[in-house]
């Protein structure tokens, strides 16, 4: 099966300007591979540096949201989501946003705490969804 990239504006402009080596989403048949992203301020294209943990995390949810959707996905195909986060501590500030995205039938998931990043972020999220 061959791998499809699908472009995601701005975002995937907003890798490529930070030299990151990924797709923001690639397709093959009906699985959609959504890359870990940093809380990009939608304004800027920046990272929000700075930002508190419930910033952040409603950020790289909402760049989740039109990842997906330019997929021809949505919140309901996710089957799975990785959580990357530089804390325990964020844990339930974490979980709180989530929640508001995932209210019911919740995906297969994994919080996993990391040391550090190579940027000024605390949370990073990936996904794997079908259609």
């Amino acid at each position: 099966m061959k791998r499809e990239v699908v472009r995601v504006e701005p975002i995937s402009s907003w890798l490529e300007r930070w030299k990151a080596p990924a797709s923001a989403v690639t397709r093959a048949g009906n699985m959609i591979f959504v890359s870990g992203l940093p809380p990009f301020d939608p304004a800027t294209g920046e990272i929000a540096a700075g930002a508190s943990i419930e910033r952040q995390s409603a950020l790289v949810m909402e760049q989740l949201k039109q990842c997906l959707a330019a997929a021809g996905a949505s919140f309901d195909n996710v089957m799975k989501c990785n959580i990357f986060c530089t804390s325990a501590k964020h844990f339930a500030a974490f979980n709180a946003i989530y929640r508001t995205y995932f209210p019911n039938d919740l995906p297969a998931r994994i919080f996993v705490c990391i040391p550090e990043w190579t940027g000024p972020f605390d949370v990073e999220i990936d996904c794997i969804a079908m259609v």
